[in-house]
């Protein structure tokens, strides 16, 4: 009866582990191999329930078992021993956390385990490109305002521009009219003094800004004009004044801003000696003739006082007549 029951404790557990081993594998497979220690606490509390249930029938048949007596006190006591033994067994195995290996999943649960995480990936897939369908539509949307933006810039450049031009034209006639008004007007143009110091260039540039360009006389009538102007507004002192007359693109070649090429001359002359006087051999040293700079004087400006025509460097700085068409 003995090894019966022995057959039984060590047998019967066993068989209810294999059950138990199924949903333990499907337990470790949905929470990720966790669940191994709990389930073995579930075996030991089925083993420990089956061996009392085995104790409880053995003291019912101590009776015919000669060896052992149930019913005597050295039975009871052989009895209570054992089941104290078997449950502090249990108490110390539940204690320390089971180091027996998981048991391994069937290929039915690695399919299962492998469409379940294919699923989440789908689902992850799905979500990412909800997202970049999104991220298509605003990219879509800000290159549509970029390119209202670029338009609005291009209408507001154009317009700007239209304005500049505008303003350009506007201020070509001010000058014209100012030129005419304020300055001398002879035959089909006018002559305008200005009392700004600037290079030559830098004067043809400010007189083109304002509708016209450096005085350009065409004939000696014109040169006589201007002279007599220039000595009335500068009188009694003697500036020189820029025209818009240079040798810049030939040496010894003058041409007006215009292109055109100078027909008459009114270069400064020394002064001569009196008559029965000896003549000096060295220059004037204060009134040379004129031209006198070769290649670094190309620029040609008039005396103030006499109107005689000097060349200097083109950087110097020196009032300016401009000319505007009338």
């Amino acid at each position: 009866m003995q090894a019966a029951w022995l057959f039984g404790a060590l047998v019967i557990p066993q068989l209810l582990g294999f059950g138990h081993g199924a949903r333990g594998a499907e337990r470790e497979w949905e929470g990720g191999w966790g669940g191994a220690q709990e389930e073995e606490r579930e075996r030991e509390a089925l083993m420990l329930k089956y061996l009392q249930e085995a104790l409880g029938l053995q003291a019912g048949r101590g009776d015919e078992n000669p060896e052992n007596p149930v019913g005597t006190e050295e039975g009871k006591g052989t009895w209570e021993t054992e089941e104290d033994q078997e449950e502090e067994e249990e108490e110390e195995a539940m204690a320390t956390p089971s180091s027996s290996p998981s048991p391994s999943p069937t290929p039915e649960d690695t399919v299962t385990y492998i469409l379940g995480r294919l699923a989440g990936l789908d689902a992850g897939l799905h979500q990412l490109h909800v997202r970049l369908h999104a991220l298509d539509t605003r990219v879509v949307e800000l290159t549509r305002g970029l390119r209202q933006l670029r338009e609005a810039a291009g209408d507001t450049r154009d317009a700007v521009q239209a304005l500049q031009e505008a303003q350009r034209r506007a201020e070509r006639e001010h000058g014209r009219l100012e030129g005419c008004l304020k300055g001398l007007r002879l035959g089909h143009k006018c002559f305008l003094l200005s009392r700004d110091f600037e290079a030559q260039a830098a004067a043809q540039a400010r007189c083109v800004a304002r509708g016209g360009s450096l005085a350009q006389p065409a004939d000696r009538q014109q040169m006589e004009a201007l002279t007599r102007y220039l000595r009335g507004a500068l009188a009694p002192y003697n500036w020189p004044v820029w025209l818009g007359v240079h040798d810049r693109r030939a040496e010894g070649l003058y041409l007006f801003e215009n292109g055109q090429r100078v027909s008459f001359f009114a270069w400064h002359r020394a002064p001569r000696p009196e008559p029965g006087a000896r003549p000096s051999a060295t220059p004037h040293p204060l009134s040379p003739d004129q031209p006198n700079g070769g290649a670094l004087e190309n620029c040609v400006a008039q005396a103030s006082d006499d109107g005689s025509w000097w060349d200097h460097d083109c950087e110097r700085r020196l009032y300016y007549v401009c000319e505007y068409p009338f």
